[in-house]
C-alpha cells in the first residue's frame, strides 16, 4: 500500500491508458461509451473497458469507471447493463454524480467502492461527512478550494481526492449550465461545448475572453500537498493527447519522490498562457488564459519527446526465476514477482550435450530478455547437471510462457471480486399530485434583494425564498418564508451559526442547494426544500432525496416537460418557470479581473452582443442568462406540476407584481424571452 498519494491519471484512450501506466500511474479513471462526463473522448466500448482493467490491474494500478452524469429516467437499463459488466470485470470505483445512479450501483455491487465525483460540488466538511455517511469511500473536492479548505476536509477521515492538474472551468463544477442553455449540450450530460471559452467582456471588448482561466498546476506545492493527507492527485484531461498525460504522470511522479520535474515540457505541452495556483494559494490574481498560438508551437515541439516517456513498457516489476535442467526430467521454470504471486512452467526433456551445456550463463542471457514487458529480471537460481542442453528457442518460449503467466495472477489477484445482482429500479409513488381544474396556482418566488422582499412580504398566498443576507435582517421570521443558501459555503461555521439563529426566531424552512446543506438542516431541526443546484433528474434520485428528508424538489431545469413529469407522484415537483436563469457559479469575478469592481456594470457581453447579468454575493458570483424564462402563458397546460418557481433577480418592485400577476392570468410576454429547456431539452 502506497505510504503517499496516488497519481491519478486521465484515459481517454487506450493510448492515453498505456501511456499513464508505463509513466508510473497509481490509477488510471476512464469513461465508458456513454454516462461519462466526458462524452466528446475515444472512451472505452465494453471489450476496450475489460482490456484497460485488465492492463492496470497487471501493473498494480486501479481503474476508476467516471459515471458521472445525470441519468434520465429512459437510462435505467442501460446504465444498469454496463455496471454490471463493468463490476464483473473488476474496476475498482465508480466515479458517480447523480443520486439515483448511486443507489442503482449499490443494488448490483454492494461492495463497489463509490467516489464522489466533483460534479456533486462537495467542498466542505458536512459536505464530506455528508458523503461517508452515505456510504461513499471517496471525495473529489471542488477545484475552486485554498489549501486551508482542503486541510479541513481531509481531517473528516474519508479519502480526498484533488486535482492538481489540468484545466480550470471557470464555474464551480455541476454548477454550469451555460453550454446546455446556449446549444442544448449540457454540461452535466458530458457534453460540454466549452461556451466559456469563447468572447466574452465587461467592456465590450471583442477580443476578450472573460470567462476562461488559464490551466492548474501545483505540481510545486507536492510536499503541503503530502502533508495535508490528501489521498489521490488527480490530473485532468480525458480530451488530452497521450503525451500530456505522460509529462503530467511523469512531473507528478517525480514531485511526490522530491526531485525537481521539467516544468517547461508540462507548460509546453499543454497550457493556456501558463499555469495558476490561485484558488489553492487563495491569491487570485493572474488566474485568466486563453489558448494562444506560442502554446500550440510550444506543443508541437515537445511531442516527439515526451512520445518516448511510453515508447516502451518500464520494466518496472521484479521477477525471480527458479530454472532446472536435468537429464530424465522436464525442463521447469517456477516465476514469481514480489507481490507474492507464483507459478511453474513445465517444457519438454532436455537433450544431452554435444558441446557446451546450458548453465547459469546462457540461462540468464534468455530470461533477461523481458523486452517489452513491465518486467525486469531481479535474480536467476539455476540448476543444471552440466551434461543437458536446452535450445535457445525453448528457453525462449519457457520465458514467454512464465511471463503470461505471471500476467494472468497478477490480474486475478488484484482484481476485486463483487457479489453481483440485478437491481429492481421500485419506486414508491404514493403522494397524489393529480391537478384538479380548481386547484389554486402555487408559486414560489425568490429575491435577491431586502427592496424586492417588501414588494411581497404581505402576499400570504405565496412561498417566498428569501437570501440568508436578508433573513438576517428580519426580528421575526415570517410564517411563508424559506431561507435560501448559496450554492457554495464560504464559511461553514458561519453558515451554521446563522441558521441556528434564524431557527431561534422561527424559521422553520430552509432551500437547499448543496448537499451540506441537507446534513446541517437536518441536525438543526429544519424542513427541508431541494433546489435546482441538487440536478434532480429522475424518480430513484427523487427518492433518495425524500429518504435523506427532503419534502419537495425543484427538478433541474434541464429537463424537458416530459422528463418532469417522469418524476412525479414521489414528493411534490416544481419546475423553473420565470427569470434569468442562473447559468455559472464562480468563486473568481470576472468583471472585477476586466475592469475593476469600481466600474462594475453587473454584466457581461458574448459576441453576439447579449449581455448576461452577473451579481455577487458574500464572494460568491452568479452569472445569469441573458433573457428569461417565461412560461406563464403555458402554465394552465403544465398539469401535475406542483409549484412554479419565480426568480428575480434585477426586476423592480413594479415589475415583480406585475409577473406574478401575469402568471396568475396566464399573459404572455411582451418581451424577448426563452422557453428555456422545457420543450427542447438537451443531448
Amino acid at each position: 500500500m502506497l505510504s503517499y498519494p496516488e497519481i491519478l491519471a486521465p484515459a481517454g484512450s487506450m493510448e492515453s491508458l498505456i501511456a499513464a501506466l508505463r509513466c508510473g500511474a497509481d490509477a488510471v479513471y476512464v469513461g465508458a461509451s456513454n454516462f461519462s462526463a466526458r462524452q466528446n473522448a475515444s472512451n472505452f466500448d465494453l471489450p476496450s473497458l475489460h482490456k484497460a482493467v485488465d492492463l492496470c490491474h497487471l501493473y498494480g494500478a486501479k481503474l476508476y469507471l467516471a459515471v458521472n452524469t445525470i441519468l434520465l429516467q429512459s437510462e435505467f437499463s442501460e446504465f444498469a447493463s454496463l455496471i454490471k459488466n463493468a463490476a464483473d470485470y473488476g474496476i475498482d470505483a465508480c466515479i458517480v454524480q447523480d443520486l439515483g445512479a448511486s443507489r442503482i450501483i449499490r443494488e448490483i455491487a454492494p461492495a463497489l467502492p463509490l467516489h464522489a465525483s466533483t460534479q456533486m460540488t462537495i467542498h466542505t466538511p458536512e459536505g464530506a461527512l455528508w458523503a461517508k455517511q452515505e456510504g461513499f469511500s471517496r471525495v473529489v473536492i471542488s477545484r475552486e478550494l485554498n489549501r486551508e479548505e482542503i486541510k479541513k476536509i481531509c481531517k473528516c477521515k474519508i479519502e480526498v481526492e484533488q486535482f492538481v492538474h489540468g484545466a480550470l472551468c471557470m464555474s464551480i463544477s455541476g454548477q454550469c449550465m451555460l453550454s446546455a442553455v446556449i446549444g442544448s449540450r449540457s454540461a452535466n450530460r458530458g457534453r460540454c461545448a466549452q461556451a466559456c471559452r469563447l468572447p466574452f467582456s465587461a467592456s465590450y471588448n471583442s477580443e476578450n475572453c472573460a470567462l476562461s482561466l488559464k490551466d492548474l498546476s501545483l505540481v510545486e506545492h507536492m510536499s503541503n500537498i503530502i502533508k495535508d493527507g490528501v489521498t489521490s492527485l488527480k490530473i485532468e484531461g480525458r480530451m488530452k493527447r497521450p503525451e500530456y498525460v505522460a509529462a503530467s504522470v511523469t512531473a507528478l511522479r517525480q514531485a511526490r519522490e522530491g526531485q525537481t520535474p521539467d516544468l517547461e515540457a508540462l507548460r509546453a505541452v499543454f497550457s493556456r498562457s501558463g499555469f495558476t495556483d490561485g484558488y489553492y494559494t487563495g491569491i487570485k490574481k493572474d488566474m485568466f488564459g486563453t489558448r494562444i498560438k506560442d502554446d500550440v508551437t510550444s506543443a508541437k515541439t515537445v511531442l516527439p519527446k515526451l512520445a518516448k516517456l511510453y515508447e516502451k513498457a518500464p520494466n518496472r516489476i521484479p521477477l525471480s526465476f527458479n530454472i532446472s535442467v536435468h537429464q530424465n526430467k522436464p525442463v521447469y521454470v517456477t516465476v514469481s514477482d514480489y507481490d507474492g504471486n507464483s507459478a511453474t512452467i513445465t517444457g519438454a526433456f532436455p537433450e544431452t550435450a554435444k558441446n557446451h551445456a546450458t548453465d547459469i550463463e546462457q540461462l540468464e542471457r534468455q530470461f533477461k530478455k523481458l523486452g517489452d514487458t513491465p518486467y525486469f529480471c531481479k535474480e536467476i537460481f539455476a540448476d543444471c547437471d552440466g551434461i543437458s542442453v536446452v535450445s535457445a528457442s525453448a528457453l525462449n518460449s519457457l520465458r514467454r510462457k512464465a511471463c503470461e503467466t505471471i500476467d494472468n495472477l497478477r490480474i486475478q489477484k488484484n482484481k476485486p471480486d463483487y457479489k453481483i445482482y440485478s437491481p429492481k429500479f421500485i419506486v414508491e409513488k404514493n403522494y397524489n399530485n393529480k391537478q384538479s381544474e380548481n386547484k389554486e396556482l402555487s408559486l414560489r418566488v425568490r429575491v435577491r434583494t431586502l427592496k424586492q422582499y417588501k414588494a411581497i412580504e404581505d402576499k400570504k398566498d405565496l412561498s417566498i425564498l428569501l437570501p440568508l443576507s436578508c433573513a438576517k435582517t428580519l426580528n421575526k421570521a415570517p410564517d411563508n418564508c424559506i431561507i435560501q443558501l448559496a450554492g457554495f459555503t464560504q464559511d461553514e461555521e458561519k453558515l451554521k451559526n446563522d441558521l441556528k439563529k434564524l431557527f431561534d426566531i422561527g424559521f422553520r424552512h430552509l432551500q437547499c442547494e448543496n448537499l451540506s446543506h441537507i446534513k446541517i438542516g437536518k441536525e438543526i431541526g429544519y424542513v427541508l426544500h431541494g433546489g435546482t443546484r441538487l440536478n434532480i433528474a429522475n424518480t430513484i434520485s427523487v427518492q433518495e432525496i425524500k429518504r435523506m428528508g427532503i419534502d419537495d424538489i425543484i427538478l433541474s431545469p434541464e429537463l424537458t416537460y416530459k422528463q418532469t413529469l417522469n418524476c412525479n407522484g414521489i414528493i411534490p415537483i416544481g419546475i423553473y418557470a420565470y427569470g434569468h436563469l442562473p447559468v455559472m457559479l464562480m468563486r473568481n469575478c470576472p468583471i472585477k479581473n476586466e475592469i475593476g469592481c469600481k466600474k462594475c456594470n453587473h454584466f457581461i457581453t458574448d459576441r453576439t452582443k447579449r449581455n448576461f447579468p452577473i451579481f455577487c454575493e458574500d464572494g460568491i458570483i452568479t452569472l445569469y442568462n441573458s433573457v428569461p424564462i417565461w412560461l406563464a402563458d403555458k402554465i394552465k397546460s403544465l398539469s401535475n406540476i406542483d409549484f412554479f418557481l419565480l426568480d428575480f433577480t434585477t426586476e423592480s418592485q413594479t415589475e415583480i407584481l406585475s409577473v406574478i400577476q401575469n402568471y396568475k392570468n396566464g399573459s404572455a410576454s411582451k418581451q424577448q424571452l426563452t422557453r428555456g429547456l422545457l420543450y427542447r431539452g438537451i443531448k
